[in-house]
């Protein structure tokens, strides 16, 4: 009976012994295909921690986006804002003035002389007359008792010369109640004027008037001397006229 056992024993082992073989060389197999595997599985786990961490990074400058451009719009938002109060209170201080100049009073800077006339003063007559040749006439009155009268000719001073000739006078009464009558006359010798009002001028000393015959008599002679150089050489006075022409406009003459 125990060698029976001893007999059985003794074939099991046996029969284990291919079998724990095969077991080993199925487990040296499989270790050697995982040990093949964890180079792939390395980069697997590193491609999988690159694309979180991208993912990580695309997410983080999304937000970063969205928090400028949520902070470019507040800060917009305000700038609008602040806009439209200053707009406002710009506004508000122009309604402001235009109340104030309203209500305020308006200073009248016209002369006080035309504000104080208030009567119309109407014209009375007038009259005026144009002749063919130049000459006139004419003449006014007013109901402020103003009266004026004035008359022209033309005269001829010279050959091809003409000088317009105006004479006149015109009356008015002064504020103190004087009635003021003043004559003129407008010719080839200037203007001149006579008035009862007008300042006499002072008597012109020996002296002066010594000087001024000199001068009075300087131009007769000249005038003499103009008289027979155009009697004897007529071509030379029509010269001589021609430069007192230009003279008299204020031209240069040029031979």
């Amino acid at each position: 009976m125990k060698l029976l056992v001893v007999l059985s024993g003794v074939l099991a082992l046996a029969a284990a012994q291919p079998q724990r073989k095969a077991a080993q060389a199925v487990q040296a197999k499989v270790e050697a295909q995982a040990e093949d595997l964890q180079p792939a599985e390395q980069n697997y786990n590193a491609f999988q921690e690159n694309r979180r961490q991208q993912q990580q990074d695309f997410r983080q400058q999304q937000q970063q986006e969205l928090s400028n451009f949520q902070q470019d719009h507040r800060q917009q938002h305000q700038d609008f804002r602040q806009q439209q109060d200053l707009r406002q209170q710009q506004q508000t201080d122009y309604r402001q003035q235009q109340q104030q100049q309203q209500q305020q009073k308006i200073d009248d800077f016209r002369p006080k002389v035309q504000l104080e006339t208030t009567t119309f003063v109407p014209i009375i007559r007038f009259d005026k007359e144009q002749g063919t040749d130049g000459s006139y006439k004419t003449a006014y009155e007013t109901g402020n008792h103003i009266q004026a009268e004035e008359s022209g000719y033309l005269k001829n001073v010279g050959q091809d010369h003409n000088a317009l000739v105006q004479s006149g006078s015109y009356s008015y009464t002064a504020p103190d109640g004087q009635v003021i009558t003043v004559e003129y006359t407008a010719d080839e010798f200037g203007f001149q004027v006579k008035g009862d009002h007008i300042p006499t001028p002072p008597p012109v000393s020996p002296e002066i008037q010594k000087g001024l015959d000199l001068i009075y008599a300087g131009i007769k002679a000249n005038a003499e001397r103009d008289a027979i150089e155009a009697k004897n050489n007529p071509e030379a006075a029509k010269l001589q006229e021609t430069k007192a022409a230009y003279d008299y406009k204020g031209l240069y003459y040029q031979q």
